[in-house]
Order: structure tokens, then sequence, then C-alpha cells
């Protein structure tokens, strides 16, 4: 299913082949709304023909919005982390090479980065 968007009360998914819209309490879906963006394809878990939970990559790539300037000698190989801020609104920590505008790898199971995108 697609995302489509987040109400403050309920996340609206629609099934792309017959355009049918379901809606999930944003409440229950706090964790994997900070992995997709608006118009993402997601796979819907459904128990006894009730959508029930998002089930999400294991990895996603995400741009990078907002992060300190790396400064001059931080290397892939220096040591050292800084938060970013990613396009859905979540922080990880990333290394500080990194840049704003750059998409990286992030995990999702841990929320870790991984790799540049």
């Amino acid at each position: 299913m697609q995302f489509l968007y987040t109400d403050g009360e309920a996340a609206h998914f629609m099934n792309t082949e017959t355009y049918e819209q379901i809606e999930l309490p944003e409440a229950t879906l706090q964790d994997p709304l900070k992995w997709i963006k608006v118009n993402d394809e997601v796979e819907i878990l459904f128990i006894d023909d009730q959508a029930s939970d998002v089930q999400v990559p294991g990895s996603v790539d995400l741009e990078v919005t907002e992060t300190d300037p790396g400064l001059r000698g931080d290397t892939a190989s220096g040591g050292g982390t800084k938060p970013a801020k990613l396009e859905t609104g979540v922080v990880v920590q990333v290394p500080l090479f990194i840049s704003t505008g750059e998409r990286i790898k992030v995990d999702t199971r841990e929320g870790r980065y991984l790799s540049r995108a």
C-alpha cells in the first residue's frame, strides 16, 4: 500500500491496485512512521481481515535535512558522531563527515546510520 498522509489521529494508506483506502491509528504506528515518507510503498499487516500494523524495510534511504557542518579533517576513518535530522523528522547519530542534503542509509530496527546512500 502507499502511505498517503497523517492527520494527527490516523495514518492513511491506499491500495495501489484497487485504490481502496484504509486508516490506522497514528498512536499505534509511532515507530514505523519515523521511517516512511508520503507516497512510500509499505506492507500492511492484516490480522483477521483487519489492518493492524505497518511493516517497514530493514533499512531505508533518507535525506539529511539538518545537521552541524562537517569540519576540515572529518573523514570516514575519524571517530565521533553528531545528531542529524532526517526528512521524516527522526534524529539519528551520523559520522562527522555527513552534511545536510546527503542521502544516508539507516537501519530501521536500531535507528542507526549504516552508510551513505
